[in-house]
């Protein structure tokens, strides 16, 4: 199934000319970020690796829960309302409103696979684990039938 975007397609990320910002930007890991970490350990549960849109970071297959572990600045949070970096502005723009727009799609291809989406952010985790937790242990520990799509 082809997906159909509305943004343009972002390309090859620049190069920078600062060995600094290279080298932060490579330590950049899509699996396995801190929040990732933490929300790991609180659900006992592993990252997962699975075939669902979107690749959600835990999955709860029994109950067609999947959660998506958000980072601020590659999510564009707008509480935290980071900065575009001031060099390639026009390609960080271009990423930024790509990867929203590929969040939306997910979500949507999950809710019509009868999937509950849970999605939180890298601030919420590291702010107050335990809200988080207890609103994914709700609906886990909740029957199916309480809340189908």
């Amino acid at each position: 199934m082809k997906r159909a975007y509305t943004t343009q397609p972002v390309g090859k990320s620049p190069k920078s000319n600062s060995k600094t910002v290279s080298k932060s930007m490579k330590s950049n890991k899509p699996r396995g970020t801190k929040p990732e970490k933490i929300l790991s350990m609180l659900l006992k549960k592993k990252i997962e690796r699975n075939t669902l849109p979107g690749n959600p970071d835990f999955i709860f297959p029994k109950k067609k829960i999947a959660v998506f572990v958000n980072g601020c600045f590659w999510h564009k949070c707008k509480k935290c309302n980071l900065p575009i970096p001031k060099t390639n502005t026009e390609f960080w723009k271009r990423k930024f409103e790509r990867n929203i727009e590929r969040d939306k799609i997910n979500k949507k291809e999950l809710d019509n696979l009868g999937w509950k989406v849970f999605e939180f952010w890298e601030h919420d985790i590291r702010s107050n684990p335990d809200k988080v937790l207890g609103r994914i242990k709700r609906y886990v520990t909740k029957d199916v039938r309480q809340y189908s799509p």
